[in-house]
């Protein structure tokens, strides 16, 4: 059973990624500290991020490419607060932990590439900077008192707390801990929470008209026409037993899952190789060989054999033979197809969750609320999200050391 501490602590909800980063900077600020986390280790999405060796930050900060329902120019103010070159020399300088960047993704990992390395150094320091952790506890309730907070815990006594810093995550990926609890307390304290949906995910078809193709993988680009602001990213592309994933479907799967604002389908186009319409039409236009033989070095086989079956165009027509209805509906289906998809994996393998906390609820500074003085919110259960590649840890630690150092300001 847990004792109240003397005078009342600053409570920390969440050790994850922001979570661990409020304490530490809160604690490390003179701030008595307690960080509450419902599973029995923390820090889980940290663990799994990057294929086990944890993305911690991107090798270039991409602030026009995050997604918010809230201003994008207070997300912009709020990634300004801790810059990432910053970030960079606090995970070197202060943790100790060379950073080796990926010259193919420009993702950023720990020298040892071990993510269990990130998320142990971090929970050492919060301990070693005084904070007490409180693993396998969770939190039903925040109550504004008085003079400060009650948090209510499951199983056990509530706790006075003179500050409480939300950093509850989201609904993505469950089995991590995320099951939307930050975001239930923010509703019923007033806040305007909006609409929540599963984001960076792969895509479903069903039926799946390319299943014999599973396992084939590309570097693309995709599209999404008519998307505002206008949208477009390049990276690997993975053919699934069930649909669409890889790093170009993650971050385009939020324009799929919301559609338009009218309720209409928003249509994801991909161009298979760098040939973009001028070219691939010029590559057809010249030379000799067949279709299959030209285009052999920028598609694979199978992947090029099934697409000039669904348009009807024999791959083994010369090039001197192609008639210019074919060949323009050829270009077609190599730069712009249609990728066919008819759902989303959901929040299961979700890498984050799209909205949140409206961003016009905190002070952007501070990342304490407005309605509730003494009450902060940061990392996930806020509403942005960036793309894959460490942008959303770039997120939770800025976030989350600005909340904890509010906490301790003057």
């Amino acid at each position: 059973m847990h004792s109240p501490l003397a005078p009342d602590p600053v409570i920390v909800i969440g050790a994850g990624a922001a979570g661990i980063l409020a304490a530490l900077t809160a604690a490390r600020g003179g701030a008595e500290v307690i960080l509450i986390e419902g599973t029995k280790d923390g820090g889980r999405k940290i663990l799994i991020s990057g294929g086990g060796r944890c993305n911690i930050l991107p090798s270039v900060a991409q602030p026009e490419r995050y997604v918010t329902d809230s201003s994008p120019n207070t997300l912009r103010k709020i990634l300004r607060s801790w810059p990432r070159d910053e970030q960079h020399a606090f995970f070197e300088r202060e943790l100790d932990m060379p950073l080796e960047r990926e010259e193919e993704t420009g993702k950023l990992f720990p020298s040892s590439h071990r993510a269990r390395d990130v998320r142990d150094r971090l929970v050492g320091r919060v301990q070693e900077a005084g904070a007490r952790i409180w693993f396998g506890t969770r939190v039903i309730d925040v109550v504004p008192s008085e003079d400060g907070w009650e948090v209510r815990l499951e199983d056990a006594p509530a706790v006075r707390a003179a500050a409480v810093i939300v950093a509850t995550g989201g609904l993505s990926v469950p089995k991590t801990g995320s099951d939307g609890t930050g975001l239930l307390l923010a509703e019923h304290l007033g806040h305007v929470v909006n609409p929540t949906y599963p984001a960076l995910t792969p895509l479903v078809a069903a039926p799946h008209p390319h299943a014999d193709l599973a396992g084939v993988s590309k570097t693309v680009t995709i599209r999404a026409p008519g998307a505002r602001p206008s949208f477009s990213t390049t990276g690997g592309f993975l053919v699934t037993h069930d649909g669409w994933s890889g790093p170009t479907v993650l971050d385009a799967s939020h324009l799929a899952i919301r559609g338009h604002a009218d309720g209409t389908r928003q249509e994801l186009r991909v161009q298979w190789s760098a040939l973009d319409p001028t070219a691939c039409d010029e590559v057809l236009r010249g030379g000799s060989g067949t279709i299959r033989s030209k285009l052999s070095s920028h598609l694979p086989r199978r992947l090029l054999d099934r697409l000039t079956l669904e348009i009807q165009v024999d791959g083994s027509t010369p090039l001197a033979q192609l008639r210019k209805q074919d060949r323009r509906a050829l270009v077609e289906a190599l730069t712009a197809y249609p990728l066919p998809w008819t759902g989303d994996a959901g929040y299961k393998k979700a890498e984050v969750t799209g909205g949140g906390v409206a961003l016009d609820q905190i002070n952007p500074r501070t990342m304490e609320s407005r309605r509730h003085p003494g009450l902060y919110f940061c990392g996930e259960v806020l509403d942005a999200f960036g793309p894959i590649g460490g942008h959303n840890f770039l997120w939770a630690w800025a976030t989350g050391r600005a909340a904890g150092a509010a906490v301790t300001a003057d």
